[in-house]
C-alpha cells in the first residue's frame, strides 16, 4: 500500500498552507481529509469550494445531511460517515435522521426518504435515472434545481469518499466516537 502524507502547515506545499489555515479556522484543526488533499493545492481548493457551494445550495441542514450521508454510506466511506455524523450533530440534525442514514433504515419523513431514494438512484445508476424517478422526486416536493444540486453534493462526495478509500485516511479524534461499518 502507498502511504499518503498527512500534511501539516510545515510539510504542505506552499499553495496549500493558506487553505490549511482556513481549515484550522473552520474546524479548530486540520481534518485528516484536508491533510491528505493538501498534497495537491488544486484538489484541496476544489473540495473546499464545492463544500461552500453545497452549504449555499437550496437544501436545508436535514436535506444536506441526507444527501451527504446517503452517498457516504453507499460508498462505504470509513472516514466521511463518522465525520458527517459529527457535522450533522453540529448542524442540529436529529439523532433519528442521523441513525436512520447510518443504519440504512427508513426515514420517518417521507420527503427526506424521497431525497435519499433519488440520491441513491443517481449514485447507483451513475446519473442515468428515469423520468419516473425524477418525477417522483419532484412530486415529493423538490425542484429541478434540487435535481441538479444532488449532482453538486455527489461531486463533493466522490472527491472525499474516493480519496479516503485510496489514502486510508484515519478518522479524526473528535469523530472516532462515531466510527461506522456498513451493515452487510
Amino acid at each position: 500500500m502507498v502511504k499518503f502524507t498527512l500534511h501539516d502547515k510545515q510539510s504542505a506545499p506552499e499553495q496549500s498552507k493558506p487553505l490549511l489555515d482556513g481549515s484550522v479556522q473552520a474546524f479548530g484543526m486540520i481534518p485528516g481529509l484536508h491533510a491528505v488533499m493538501a498534497e495537491s493545492p488544486q484538489v484541496l481548493e476544489g473540495y473546499k469550494k464545492l463544500h461552500e457551494l453545497v452549504l449555499a445550495s437550496s437544501f436545508d441542514n436535514d436535506e444536506t445531511t441526507v444527501v451527504w450521508q446517503s452517498i457516504n454510506v453507499e460508498h462505504e466511506c470509513h472516514y466521511c460517515v463518522p465525520a458527517h455524523t459529527g457535522i450533522a450533530k453540529m448542524m442540529e440534525v436529529s439523532d433519528d435522521i442521523i441513525n436512520a442514514l447510518r443504519d440504512e433504515t427508513p426515514l420517518a419523513n417521507d420527503k427526506l426518504e424521497a431525497l435519499r431514494t433519488f440520491t441513491l438512484a443517481v449514485v447507483r445508476k451513475r446519473g442515468e435515472v428515469s423520468s419516473d424517478e425524477i418525477k417522483a422526486f419532484i412530486d415529493a416536493g423538490y425542484t429541478q434545481r434540487q435535481v441538479l444540486e444532488v449532482m453538486l453534493v455527489l461531486s463533493q462526495k466522490v472527491m472525499s469518499n474516493y480519496i479516503n478509500h485510496i489514502a486510508e485516511t484515519p478518522v479524526d479524534e473528535p469523530f472516532k466516537k462515531f466510527e461506522w461499518k456498513k451493515a452487510k
